[in-house]
């Protein structure tokens, strides 16, 4: 029937599985940038250092022409222009051909001013971006920098793999009956031609794959839904904007018990099935 767990868990999937499609490309595509060294640029102290000086002397040329503009407007303060402004067409006249004593133009000198802060914005981003480049160079150094490195590697292929895979069934439209570690092991068994229990740890590393799956995919979708919220909510859609974000971790769960049976054992992937219907 319509109100079977089968028929309302198929509609709540069809929205989580393209939630999580969506949320899968970002990540596999910004997870290994972030922590893999192949992708960091080369970062020198010497680079950081003449960014560094390219934006003093930007600020320097900044706080000089100000100084220039507060002394005009001072001295024509003074000479009684600021009091005695002229009205009607002369007045216009005036405001478009003011200039400092010497010559310089004020509305001239202003314009070098409002481009000099948007150049001395641009650099003060790269500078900020150049010193986290440095600190990730020197985090990737580290045993956790290179552990998270291996990972980058391990994922990135297995990511690959399982879209080969994915792509070979949706051809063929065929159902894998070996999940990966299974499969991965036995291939590695045989071609080394060791003695070693297939069945029980690929149980246990299935287990451990699948858990590690689970929670960092949770933990992204928490952590990018939590810049979505800080970003569109307020004191009237804050109650609106959560309950939608519950709406969404929900089908985002059952979306992951939905699709996560592929990479477990045959027997548990049976009861999970067995739990909600032939989907």
């Amino acid at each position: 029937g319509i109100l079977s767990i089968e028929q309302l868990i198929s509609r709540v999937g069809v929205i989580g599985v393209t939630l999580m499609a969506l949320l899968s490309g970002f990540g596999a595509v910004n997870c290994p940038y972030t922590y893999m060294s192949y992708f960091l640029r080369n970062v020198t102290d010497a680079d950081i250092l003449a960014l560094e000086r390219r934006l003093l002397q930007t600020m320097d040329m900044i706080v000089s022409k100000k100084k220039r503009i507060a002394v005009a407007h001072r001295t024509m303060f003074q000479r009684g222009e600021e009091h005695n402004k002229p009205t009607g067409f002369w007045r216009m006249i005036k405001s478009v051909t003011t200039s400092v004593p010497g010559g310089e133009n004020l509305s001239l000198i202003q314009q070098e001013v409002d481009a000099l802060e948007e150049l001395s914005r641009q650099l003060f981003l790269e500078t900020a971006d150049l010193h986290a480049t440095k600190e990730r160079i020197e985090y990737s150094k580290t045993f956790q920098g290179k552990y998270f490195n291996f990972l980058g590697y391990f994922f990135s292929i297995y990511c690959v793999w399982k879209i080969f895979m994915a792509t070979i069934n949706i051809v063929f439209d065929r159902v894998g009956k070996t999940d990966p570690v299974t499969r991965g092991i036995e291939i590695t068994v045989n071609y080394l031609g060791i003695q070693f229990d297939v069945k029980f740890w690929s149980q246990h590393i299935s287990f451990i794959l699948v858990g590690i799956i689970i929670v960092t995919s949770i933990r992204g979708l928490l952590i990018t839904l939590t810049k979505f919220f800080y970003a569109i909510s307020s004191s009237k859609s804050s109650n609106v904007i959560v309950l939608l974000l519950a709406q969404i971790m929900g089908m985002y769960f059952v979306s992951s018990v939905l699709l996560i049976r592929m990479s477990m054992p045959l027997e548990y992937r049976t009861i999970i099935t067995e739990v909600l219907g032939e989907l």
